[in-house]
């Protein structure tokens, strides 16, 4: 009987098609990932070389990030910081002067207090923004600037806000800007010569109250006080002590300080006779010459009181020889 030597574990004419059938697939499968990927390279406006240097920066980046966060955790941009501060120190870049530009009425030790509160602080950690934001605090201050002037030295340029009037306060007189800010408390003495606001509210009416000046700039230099009544219109008192009454709303009153200051350069009506013009009736002017005619304000009357302000004498328009006075 011949011997024959059997194989165990060979594969089949069925498995044999199989594996080929799959190796197949698999070229086939990469051979349209290929076509894929070189049609999306085509449309790209990069090398492969220069994709290449785009993602290897892409991975760095992101390890740099991993590393600053791990080394956040430890506390090392801190210590990094503490060196750089002693580096800085020892080669004499540190906060001792300050030099303070533009101030006029603005107290210059308010501005060192605030500047020099981080004596001794290296210049490349003094956070010039932090210093300006403090500064725009003051009253006075409109606008600032901060610089570093190294070795050693801040630059502080201020833009000072400018004092147009005096708010009469309650209890004090307050110097105020053409905002209406307020600048600080000034005494009597100190306030004369500037124009003084009364009546509530009168220091939020400033702006207007320029824009109505405008309208007769001669008046603007004659002007001791204007008064805001009732939250609606003004009382202008002269520097001749004379009161003016101007009608409510801007346009009207407007009119009435150009008709007024009309009649006063063809008649002189400043320094006249008359103490008080009232114009807040349209197209007529009352005057108040003492002993003749009532004030141009009156207060309301009270009960009982109706039987008197019948007798006195009403106030009367203007006449051609009271105008001319």
């Amino acid at each position: 009987m011949s011997g024959r030597t059997i194989k165990r574990g060979g594969k089949g004419a069925r498995r044999a098609a199989a594996a080929q059938g799959k190796a197949q697939k698999v070229r086939t499968a990469r051979a349209k990932t290929g076509s894929v990927i070189d049609t999306l390279m085509a449309w790209l406006p990069f090398s492969e070389a220069q994709l290449h240097r785009i993602f290897l920066a892409m991975i760095l980046g992101i390890v740099a990030v991993g590393a600053w966060m791990a080394a956040s955790f430890a506390g090392v941009p801190a210590m990094a910081r503490d060196q750089v501060a002693v580096f800085a120190h020892d080669a004499g870049f540190e906060l001792h002067n300050v030099n303070v530009r533009g101030t006029n009425n603005l107290n210059e030790l308010k501005i060192y207090q605030i500047a020099l509160a981080d004596r001794n602080r290296a210049m490349p950690f003094v956070d010039v923004q932090a210093l300006r934001d403090k500064l725009l605090q003051l009253s006075w201050v409109e606008d600032a600037r901060v610089s570093r002037q190294l070795p050693d030295t801040l630059v502080i340029d201020v833009v000072e806000r400018k004092p147009v009037a005096v708010a009469q306060k309650a209890d004090r007189l307050m110097l105020i800007d053409k905002d209406g800010h307020e600048l600080e408390v000034v005494s009597a003495e100190r306030a004369k010569g500037k124009l003084l606001l009364k009546g509530p509210g009168a220091s939020r009416q400033v702006a207007a109250l320029s824009e109505l000046l405008e309208a007769a700039p001669a008046m603007r230099p004659q002007l001791r006080s204007a008064e805001w009544v009732g939250n609606r219109r003004w009382n202008l008192t002269f520097k001749t002590g004379q009161v003016l009454a101007l009608p409510e709303g801007a346009d009207k009153s407007a009119k009435a300080l150009m008709t007024f200051a009309q009649l006063d350069g063809r008649n002189r009506l400043l320094g006249g006779k008359a103490v008080a013009f009232d114009m807040r009736a349209p197209d007529r002017i009352y005057l108040r010459v003492p002993g003749r005619t009532d004030p141009v304000e009156q207060p309301a009357p009270k009960a009982g009181d109706s039987a008197k302000a019948a007798e006195k004498p009403a106030a009367k328009p203007a006449s051609k020889s009271e105008e001319k006075q």
